[in-house]
Parts: C-alpha cells; sequence; structure tokens
C-alpha cells in the first residue's frame, strides 16, 4: 500500500540524515496519513487522507451509525 493522500497526492520525501560526525545515510519522511469515513459523490467511502487535508476542511467526514441499545 503506497504513502500516498488520496485527496492531494502527497507522498514520501527523500533526504539525508546527517550525524554529528558528518556521517550521511538516506532516509524518508512519510506524510501524515490517517483512514478517514468521508463522503465522495453522496457516498461512503474510506480514504487514507494526510492530516493537512483534514484540517484544512477539504475531506467532508460521513456520520457514524448509531448502534442500537439491544
Amino acid at each position: 500500500m503506497s504513502q500516498r493522500c488520496e485527496l492531494c497526492g502527497k507522498g514520501p520525501s527523500f533526504g539525508n540524515v546527517i550525524s554529528h560526525a558528518n556521517n550521511t545515510r538516506r532516509r524518508r519522511w512519510n506524510p501524515n496519513l490517517r483512514r478517514v469515513r468521508a463522503l465522495v459523490n453522496g457516498a461512503r467511502k474510506q480514504l487514507r487522507v494526510c492530516t493537512a487535508c483534514i484540517r484544512a476542511g477539504r475531506v467532508t467526514k460521513a456520520a457514524s451509525r448509531a448502534k442500537k441499545a439491544a
């Protein structure tokens, strides 16, 4: 499963970690993805969305179903 936001397409970024002794190694910074139940074209769908999209209001969350009392 790819580390990519389904709304904005944000993916991992790559770079170097540099230690105090100037040793370098490659690493990647993954986006902060959350699984959200959202409304897409009037239907409820589960999306993997970055938290920046959630905070910006690009996601309309679907109301969860209330549990029936037994």
